[in-house]
């Protein structure tokens, strides 16, 4: 099988790359939520720590895979195996992380039509005025309504494999180039405004500021759980990238940056948010309708609450609509190494995603019913499963196999870092990061 040919342009257009892949629901829409039931500043301190020690080391092990390989996840990982004289039956983890995206992104591409119905809800002034039920019972019409659900799933997910269709230069790159910047302009606009609000520095206190009484065992592991899906590890994406990685590019100080820039999106987000709901007297704790509900109520009551809201949820449709290129390419790389051409690949993906994500659109109205599993219903089971079972359960896999089953020499090359620098992060990996992800892994499944 021959190598990815495709590479990225520049160290910047990988490194917007997978920030794109990485920035998104879990920054915010998951993120502001999460903090809000677990306490704030508590949940945020603990969440960054594991960014390091948990995070930031997966990626790596994650990114040099793909680096060393140069193929596509199934292909490089099968390569490798082969190489260190281990199992070839590893090669499977690449087909499980192709899995993962794929369940991942037909929930995705669902919540992301809802960012583009509120987009265009708020243009047109429909929160202005509304009481607090009104808003609530509109939100439930919405999701009732199958044929507006299907439309904007499908909307969205024609933008995304449009651009996937186009390639990693003329396609991906291109894209992360104009938008990401644009994303950054758009949360330190909000960011600028939160500070105009009278809750905005109750909004600090409250993120900067953590009470040991709020960290609990529970607030510790949502931290594990949500440091895993805010990066995008575990599903073999970045691995994808790691392909198409630049040979003179420093694989830790990449990884450095695309954690900064995560983490950043998640804090300028909280303070938008939090700052509005504060300045409202609202409940930061509101749950996933934090972003659906809560917050079209607070920004109606503003001056000028219509703009600022059009300017919310198209910073979150830019979000979404970049995650979702990002974690599509992966899945197509898979086909694209068995031989497939591009079109072809990019075609059976988003046919594919698109079918089962019609279950989770139908699980509020036709299929609302339907819980085949545990009592949840399509959406509910995808939107929980993959994040905290899938992604640690291959980020486990991945950290194994890039600290104990790789070849030394061959993940030293790729590394980047030489001798020191590479048993100082196989190290970590080893004993640190493993055995927290294990924990993650087990905190899903119980």
């Amino acid at each position: 099988m021959s190598k990815t040919l495709e590479r990225w342009g520049s160290k910047r257009a990988f490194i917007l790359a997978v920030t794109g892949a990485a920035v998104g629901l879990g920054n915010i829409w998951r993120f502001p939520y999460v903090a809000g039931e677990n306490g704030g500043a508590a949940f945020l301190l603990i969440y960054v720590a594991f960014v390091i020690l948990l995070g930031i080391p997966v990626m790596m092990a994650e990114i040099l895979i793909g680096r060393a390989g140069r193929r596509g996840p199934m292909q490089a990982l099968g390569a490798l195996a082969a190489e260190a004289g281990a199992s070839r039956h590893w090669r499977w983890l690449g087909l499980f992380g192709a899995f993962t995206v794929f369940c991942i992104l037909s929930f995705y591409s669902v919540v992301s039509g809802w960012s583009i119905e509120f987009l265009v809800a708020s243009i047109n002034g429909n929160f202005k005025g509304a009481s607090a039920a009104e808003i609530g019972a509109g939100f439930d019409a919405f999701l009732a309504n199958p044929g507006l659900l299907i439309f904007n799933h499908t909307l969205f997910l024609l933008m995304t494999m449009v651009v996937v269709a186009a390639g990693v230069a003329k396609g991906l790159e291109r894209l992360n180039n104009l938008l990401m910047p644009l994303l950054y302009g758009l949360l330190l606009f909000l960011a600028a405004y939160a500070a105009t609000t009278s809750g905005f520095g109750t909004a600090l206190s409250w993120l900067f500021l953590p009470s040991m009484e709020a960290l609990t065992p529970t607030v510790v592991l949502h931290a594990m759980g949500h440091a895993f899906f805010t990066l995008a590890v575990g599903a073999c994406a970045l691995m994808a990238y790691g392909a198409y990685m630049p040979d003179e590019q420093s694989l830790p100080r990449a990884a450095m940056a695309v954690a900064v820039l995560d983490i950043s999106v998640a804090l300028l987000a909280g303070i938008a948010i939090f700052s509005v709901v504060f300045s409202q007297g609202m409940d930061p704790a509101d749950g996933p309708g934090l972003m659906f509900v809560t917050l079209p109520i607070a920004f109606s009551e503003l001056p000028w609450g219509s703009l600022w809201l059009s300017v919310f949820f198209l910073l979150l449709l830019l979000a979404t609509w970049t995650s979702a290129i990002n974690l599509a390419e992966p899945m197509v790389a898979t086909l694209l190494g068995f031989g497939w051409r591009r079109s072809v690949s990019t075609a059976v993906v988003a046919l594919s995603v698109w079918s089962i994500g019609l279950l989770s659109a139908l699980s509020f109205s036709t299929l609302a019913d339907f819980r085949p599993l545990l009592g949840r219903n399509v959406f509910e089971l995808v939107s929980s499963i993959p994040p905290d079972i899938f992604l640690p359960l291959g980020g486990l896999l991945i950290a194994i196999f890039a600290a104990w089953v790789l070849p030394r020499g061959t993940a030293a090359a790729a590394l980047g870092v030489g001798e020191r620098g590479y048993l100082c992060w196989r190290n970590v990996v080893r004993w640190v990061s493993i055995p927290l992800t294990l924990m993650v892994l087990l905190s899903g499944l119980l």
